[in-house]
This record gives C-alpha cells, structure tokens and sequence, in this order.
C-alpha cells in the first residue's frame, strides 16, 4: 500500500468519524477504482452503508469483500452488525461464532450478545457474555452502564449504583451509555437521575429519535401518578408470558369489573401525564 493509498483511507475514516458518510462513501469508491480487487475496500464500503442504516446495500458489499477474502475482519464485524440492528436472530447466531473465531478479542460482540440474551429476558446468561466484554475493555462506560442496568433488573440496586459511578467517572458524555444508566435509574425507581440522563443524552445526540422518545417517556415517568398506575405493568413485564397469560385470565374471571376500570385508568393516566410532559417540553403550542 502506497502512501497515497495510505492517506486516502485515513482520510476516509476521518469523515467517518465527522459523520459525513456520503463524502466517505465517495473517497471509497475512488479507493476501489485504484485497487479494484482490494477486499478491505469493499469491506469499508459495507461500513459506511452500515452506519447510513442502508443494511441491505451494507450486506451486498460484505458479500464482495468476502468473495475475497472470506475472513475479512471488518466485513464480518459488518455483517454481525447489520444482523443485530435488524432483530434477524437467527442469522446473528449463525454469524456470530464465525466472526469471533476470527477475532476473539472483539468486545463488541459479547456485548451485542449480551444485549440479545437481555432482551430475551436472560439476564443471567447476559451478564456473562457482558463481563467477557469487561475483561477486555474494563473502562467502557458503555459497558459498566448495562452492567449497571442488569444488576438493576436484578435487584441489586447497590451494585448497580457502584457500576453506574464507575461509568460516569470514565466518561459522562457517551450517549449510549447514558442511556443505559437511564434505564438502571429507572428500574431502581430514581427517575430524577433517568431525566438527567436522558436530557444530557439528548443534548449529545438531537436529532437521534430513540433519545428523544425515551427523555419524554423519563418526564412522564416523572409524574407520581402514572407511576402509581405503571406498577402493574412494570410487574407484568417481569414475568414470563405463560405467568402473564394465566394471571389474566384467572384477574379477568374474578376481578372483571377492577380490570376495566384499571386499563381505562392506565388510558386515561398515560395520555393526561404525556398532556403535561408536552407542554412542559414544547409550550401549549401543538407539535
């Protein structure tokens, strides 16, 4: 690889790392017109359509790297990643003991496991793909932050208030992780910290819609009354889908009239707090 070569993919990965990924795109498809059968190419190709959300124009180009060179790193980290943001579960578990034969010291793929198994419920089996992630790279405030969320959901509100510590003493400004402990805040019952995190995670990153839906979800989350009505629901979300099923049925046979007034109640409560959440955010003017 020439110098020039050289310089034109540092140059790529810096307008990566600026977020102009068309500008990127541009100066990779210029790399691959000079070295047409370079598999990194196509693999770099494959990531800046990853990163723009185009999953399926990020698949086509981890297709031609590993034509290639079947274990590229970077297309398999690829398609590991395009596997995961679109819930094909089955694909993930497919790929994911490839790539990491490939690189083993890859921490981001014991995390996107651990992120799978959680939200399958499986915390126990999440935190341990979670600490193999720690091991090898035990400042990731990213990291300490779901372990601080999973030790919440499990009931260990001190640990998770250690993690959560640890987290922020390493960098209090990574959004992701912001995001986590907003969730552990949650879960442990503090939501004055989960709206501090969601509006810090919202200054950070404005235009992401996942940060701003669950900072007015903190907010309404905030109001006492709707949590007085989401402690069922929060209940129900702990059990498995055979307790919820039996449970329902067994309320609704003998408590019919109490279940109604509850989900009209939770209607009513849900739409009046989100009311309030709206005009303390936006002002009586409609969005």
């Amino acid at each position: 690889m020439n110098n020039s070569y050289r310089n034109s993919y540092q140059n790529v990965y810096q307008l990566i790392s600026w977020h102009r990924y068309k500008e990127a795109l541009k100066e990779a498809e210029q790399l691959m017109r000079e070295e047409p059968e370079d598999p990194d190419v196509f693999a770099l190709i494959a990531q800046i359509y990853f990163l723009m959300d185009e999953y399926e124009k990020a698949l086509h180009w981890v297709v031609e790297s590993m034509k290639r060179e079947p274990d590229n790193r970077l297309a398999w980290y690829v398609r590991v990643g395009v596997y995961y943001e679109t819930k094909n579960e089955k694909a993930f578990e497919e790929a994911l003991p490839q790539a990491l034969r490939i690189d083993p010291y890859e921490e981001h793929y014991y995390f996107l496991q651990a992120n799978m198994l959680s939200r399958k419920g499986k915390i126990k089996e999440a935190k341990e793909q979670l600490e193999h992630a720690l091991e090898l790279q035990p400042e990731s405030p990213t990291f300490l932050a779901m372990m601080s969320y999973l030790e919440a959901l499990q009931g260990n509100r001190a640990e998770s208030n250690r993690l959560d510590r640890r987290a922020v003493q390493y960098d209090a400004e990574v959004p992701q992780a912001l995001l986590y402990l907003a969730w552990a805040a949650s879960v442990r019952g503090d939501y004055k910290l989960q709206e501090t995190y969601m509006r810090t995670a919202v200054r950070l990153k404005p235009n992401e819609k996942q940060y701003r839906d669950e900072y007015l979800e903190s907010l309404q989350q905030g109001q006492l009354l709707y949590r007085i009505v989401l402690w069922p629901v929060k209940l129900l979300r702990r059990m498995k889908p055979w307790q919820i099923f039996l449970s329902w049925i067994i309320a609704w046979a003998l408590f019919k009239p109490l279940i109604v007034v509850f989900i009209v109640l939770y209607i009513f409560t849900h739409w009046i707090t989100r009311g309030i959440v709206h005009v303390r955010v936006f002002g009586w003017r409609r969005s």
